[in-house]
C-alpha cells in the first residue's frame, strides 16, 4: 500500500485505540478527513491482515475489527506493531514472489537467474511473472533488511538465506533467547525490531514443535500503544539525522481537528487540508516514557522546532546539509534544552521542594526515586524526617507531573507560582471528593 494509505492507517489504529471503537463510520472518516467509502476499504484490509495474523479466531470474535484489541490484552499489542509491516506495501503478486525466493534460498545458495527461473517457473498463471530486474531489485531489499546474504567467491554472485543464528543454537538456547527478546522487546525503545525478531523465533520453535506454554512464559504488556504505532516514523527520522539530510511532511498538531489527510495525486479532485507542509533538519528524537510520546526537535526557516511523532504523515528524505552547519545547529539545540526536563525551550528557573521519608520504610523509597529519576537535581538538605530536593529547569510545565506524581511525600517550596499552582490543583482534586 502507498505511504498515504499507511499514515491512514496509523491514524485510524490509534484512534480505535483512544475512543475503544465508540466512533460511528462518519465520525472516523470525517476525523480522517476521508470518505465514507475509503474509511470501509480502509477497514476491510485491515481485516484480511487480522484473519492472516489470527486464523483460529471464533466469528464472534472476528465479527468487529475493534475486537482485535479488545478481546485479548496480551495478544493485542502485536498486531498493531506488526500491522505497520505487514499491511504496509506488499502486493499479493510480491508476497508470493518474495515466499518463492526465501523458500527457494532456504535448501541452497542460488543465483539471481536461478531464482527467476524457479519464480517463472512456480508462480500462479494468473500473476504477472517477474523479469530478472525485478528479482534482483528483490534480491537487494532483503539483503538490505538482513534477511539474506550474498557468499564470498566469483560472479553471478549466489544468494541463501541468512540464518546462522537459529541453526547455530539448540532449542533450548532459542528458547532462552526467546525470552530474552520478550522482555526486551516488551520494556526497551525502540521495540519494532525486537518485536519482529521475537515474532521470527516463535514461529521458528513452533515449527520445530516446541510446545507453546514454554515459548509463552510471560504474560504481561508495558508499552502504550501509540508508542508503538509512532516508530513508524522513527527510522526513517534516524536515517535522516544519520545522513544529514531535511525531511519534508504534512503535520498535524495535537488540537488539529483532523489527524491525517489524502495525499492530493488528481488535481480536480485537490481540496485544502488542515496539515501544515513542513521542511526540517532534524536534530534530536526525544521519547517521553511517562506520557509514551515521541518528539522530533529539528531546525527549520523559524529556527528551532518541536513535532509530536503522532502528527506527521506523508514523510520524506530531501537534500543534505553541509555537516559543520548541522553541528552547529546540533550545538545551537543542545545549549537550548541544557536545562529541559524533558524538551521545554523556556526560561530556566530553579524549583525547590521539600520530599517526606515514609514513615518506619526501610529502604527509603520516596529517596531512592529521587535519585535514580531526579536527573541533575541535587539534594541540598537532609534531616530524619525529610530532604530537600534543588533543580534548574526550562520552565515548570514538564516536571510538574513528576512532582505530582509523589503525592503528599512532595511539598514545592519555590518557585511561589508553583506552589500556588499545586496548591490550586490540590484542592480542586479535594472537591472531587466531598461528600454528595
Amino acid at each position: 500500500m502507498a505511504k498515504e494509505s499507511f499514515d491512514k492507517e496509523i491514524q485510524f489504529l490509534r484512534m480505535l485505540v483512544l475512543t475503544s471503537g465508540a466512533f460511528s463510520r462518519q465520525q472516523f472518516a470525517e476525523r480522517l478527513g476521508i470518505s465514507v467509502h475509503t474509511f470501509d476499504k480502509t477497514i476491510r484490509r485491515l481485516k484480511e491482515v487480522v484473519s492472516s495474523m489470527h486464523q483460529n479466531l471464533s466469528q464472534e470474535q472476528s465479527k468487529e475489527f475493534s475486537e482485535t484489541i479488545r478481546f485479548s490484552y496480551y495478544d493485542s499489542a502485536d498486531p498493531l506493531l506488526l500491522f505497520l509491516f505487514r499491511a504496509k506495501s506488499v502486493k499479493e503478486s510480491e508476497s508470493q514472489r518474495i515466499s518463492l525466493l526465501l523458500a527457494a534460498m532456504n535448501e541452497q545458495a542460488l543465483t539471481a537467474m536461478e531464482l527467476l527461473d524457479i519464480c517463472c517457473s512456480s508462480l500462479p498463471s494468473d500473476l504477472p511473472l517477474p523479469d530478472e530486474k525485478t528479482i534482483r531489485s528483490d534480491l537487494k531489499y532483503l539483503e538490505e533488511v538482513g534477511v539474506i546474504k550474498r557468499e564470498t567467491g566469483p560472479r553471478p554472485f549466489r544468494y541463501r538465506i541468512q540464518d546462522n543464528l537459529i541453526r547455530s543454537l539448540s532449542d533450548e538456547e532459542l528458547l532462552d533467547l526467546y525470552d530474552f527478546v520478550d522482555v526486551m522487546a516488551n520494556t526497551q525503545v525502540p521495540s519494532v525490531q525486537g518485536y519482529l525478531l521475537r515474532d521470527g523465533l516463535k514461529k521458528h520453535l513452533l515449527r520445530n514443535q516446541v510446545e507453546q506454554y514454554a515459548v509463552e512464559p510471560f504474560l504481561y504488556k508495558y508499552h502504550y500503544y501509540s508508542r508503538i504505532l509512532d516508530e513508524a516514523h522513527l527510522f526513517t527520522l534516524l536515517h535522516a539525522i544519520r545522513h544529514r539530510r531535511k525531511v519534508r511532511f504534512l503535520y498535524f498538531s495535537p488540537k488539529s481537528e483532523k489527524s491525517y489527510a489524502s495525499k492530493n495525486t488528481n488535481p480536480l479532485f485537490e481540496r485544502d487540508t488542515e496539515g501544515k507542509a513542513e521542511k526540517t533538519l532534524p536534530l534530536k528524537i526525544v521519547y517521553d516514557h511517562q506520557y509514551g510520546r515521541w518528539y522530533l526537535l529539528s531546525y527549520g526557516r523559524e529556527g528551532i522546532r518541536k513535532y509530536r511523532m503522532e502528527g506527521i504523515t506523508q514523510i520524506e528524505e530531501d537534500e543534505t546539509v553541509d555537516e559543520t552547519w548541522y553541528e552547529e545547529k546540533k550545538s545551537e539545540l543542545a545549549e537550548k534544552i541544557r536545562y529541559s526536563w524533558l524538551i521545554d525551550t523556556g526560561r530556566p528557573v530553579t524549583v525547590r521542594a521539600r520530599f517526606y521519608n515514609p514513615e518506619s520504610s526501610e529502604p527509603n523509597f520516596v529517596k531512592e526515586r529521587v535519585m535514580l529519576q531526579g536527573q541533575w537535581g541535587q539534594i541540598v538538605y537532609e534531616d530524619e524526617h525529610s530532604f530537600m530536593y534543588e533543580i534548574t529547569v526550562n520552565g515548570t510545565t514538564e516536571i510538574k507531573p513528576w512532582l505530582r506524581s509523589f503525592g503528599s511525600s512532595c511539598e514545592i517550596l519555590e518557585p511561589v507560582r508553583l506552589r500556588r499552582e499545586m496548591i490550586a490543583e490540590w484542592k480542586e482534586i479535594q472537591s472531587y471528593y466531598e461528600s454528595v
